[in-house]
C-alpha cells in the first residue's frame, strides 16, 4: 500500500497497539440491556471527566450532536448555530431531516460569539414565530480553523441563554484541544452546557465514536432517542475499549498535536505567495491560501498528493492541514520543502 503523509483530519489516524489489545480483550454484554461493562466504564470515566453526571456512548459526533438537539428542543422550534459549524454545515441537513428544527445561524468571527448579536436571533413563540429553544455552540470553533473560544465568552453564551429560559449544547468534537491550548480544565470549559458532545476519534485517535453527556434525566431522554435512530449496540464494549485507552494515554498527543502545528503553520508561512496566519494557529489546524499564486487549487493538491501527500480543499483558493498521532516531525519538514518545491515550479 502507498504511504502517504495524510494531514486531511485527525480521523485518518490508526488505533494504536493498546487500542487494539484493548478492543481484542474487552469485557462484552448487552449494552441495549445495559449489560456491557466495558461500555458502562467509558460513560461513567466520561462523565467523570467532564464533570457532568452522565454520559452516553455514541456511533459519531453528527450521532452525538443531532441526539442532543432531538433531547432538548420539540419539533418546529428554532436552533442557533455558528454559520461554520459542523452541526449546520456537515451533519446532511440532520437539524431539518431528523429534529425537524429551523436553524438560524450567525458569524462567529474568530471564535467569538458576539452576545448582543445572538441576543437579537432570540425568538418568543409568537403566531408566526418559531420559538428559540436551543443554542448550539463549538469549542474548538470551525472546522476549518480550530478556534479556541474564550471561557468568558463560553460562559456569557450560557449566561444570555439561562436567563431567556433556552437551553445550550456544545458540541466539543475537539474540546480537549481547547482544553490544552487554553490550560483550562475540560470540566470548567463545559460547566455551563446542558450537554455536550467530545469525539473519540479525532485527537483522541481512537477508531470510532463519540460521548454525549449531561445530568441524568437528559441522558435518560437521550439514550432513548439513539434507540429511536437505531443507534442501540449489544455486544459493543470492543468498540468502547479503545475509547478508554484515548482518554488514559492520548491527552499528552495532543499537545504534541498543537507544537507541529506551529511548526507547519511557521515553515509553510516563509515561502512566498503562499498566505498562512499564524496567529489564527489555536489548536491543530492550519489553513493556507494561494490566491496569490499562479496556480488553481486543484492543481496544487494535485501535486501534492504526487509527493505523497494529503490536504483538505476547503475553498475555490485554500486548503486545511491538521496534525495528529499518525504525523511526525520529520514529516512536517518533508511536507513544507513539497510545498517549497511546488510553488518555485510554478
Amino acid at each position: 500500500m502507498e504511504e502517504f503523509i495524510d494531514l486531511r483530519s485527525d480521523t485518518v489516524t490508526q488505533p494504536s497497539q493498546e487500542m487494539r489489545e484493548a478492543m481484542y480483550k474487552a469485557v462484552v454484554g448487552d449494552d441495549i440491556m445495559g449489560e456491557d461493562s466495558t461500555v458502562r466504564e467509558l460513560e461513567i470515566m466520561s462523565a467523570d471527566i467532564l464533570g457532568k453526571e452522565a454520559a452516553l456512548f455514541v456511533t459519531s459526533g453528527t450521532m452525538g450532536n443531532q441526539i442532543a438537539v432531538m433531547t432538548l428542543t420539540n419539533r418546529g422550534e428554532e436552533v442557533i448555530v455558528g454559520n461554520t459549524s459542523h452541526i449546520y454545515n456537515l451533519e446532511v441537513g440532520a437539524l431539518a431531516a431528523l429534529c425537524q428544527v429551523q436553524a438560524r445561524p450567525m458569524e462567529v468571527p474568530n471564535g467569538v460569539y458576539d452576545i448582543k448579536k445572538m441576543e437579537g436571533l432570540i425568538q418568543e413563540k409568537g403566531i408566526q414565530n418559531a420559538k428559540t429553544s436551543l443554542i448550539c455552540i463549538e469549542n474548538t470553533n470551525n472546522l476549518n480553523a480550530g478556534y479556541v473560544v474564550p471561557l468568558d465568552n463560553l460562559n456569557n453564551v450560557c449566561n444570555l441563554a439561562k436567563r431567556n429560559n433556552i437551553l445550550v449544547h456544545l458540541d466539543g468534537a475537539r474540546v480537549f484541544n481547547a482544553q490544552v491550548a487554553s490550560k483550562t480544565p475540560v470540566k470548567e470549559i463545559v460547566k455551563n452546557a446542558d450537554t455536550v458532545m467530545f469525539a473519540l476519534t479525532k485527537g483522541l485517535a481512537a477508531p470510532f465514536g463519540a460521548i454525549l453527556a449531561g445530568n441524568k434525566d437528559i441522558i435518560a431522554k437521550a439514550r432513548w432517542m439513539k434507540q429511536r435512530m437505531g443507534g442501540g449496540y449489544r455486544q459493543a464494549g470492543f468498540l468502547a475499549a479503545p475509547g478508554i485507552v484515548a482518554l488514559n494515554t492520548m491527552l499528552p498527543q495532543i499537545e504534541i498535536d498543537h507544537k507541529h502545528a506551529l511548526i507547519l503553520g511557521k515553515g509553510l508561512a516563509k515561502i512566498n505567495g503562499l498566505k498562512v496566519e499564524i496567529s489564527k494557529i489555536h489548536t491543530n489546524i492550519i489553513s493556507g491560501s494561494i490566491e496569490d499564486l499562479p496556480t488553481t487549487i486543484d492543481c496544487f493538491i494535485g501535486k501534492l498528493m504526487q509527493k505523497g501527500i494529503k490536504v483538505k480543499r476547503i475553498s475555490e483558493v485554500s486548503f486545511r492541514m491538521v496534525t495528529h498521532y499518525g504525523v511526525g516531525e520529520s514529516h512536517l519538514y518533508e511536507v513544507i520543502r513539497a510545498i517549497e518545491d511546488i510553488v518555485d515550479s510554478l
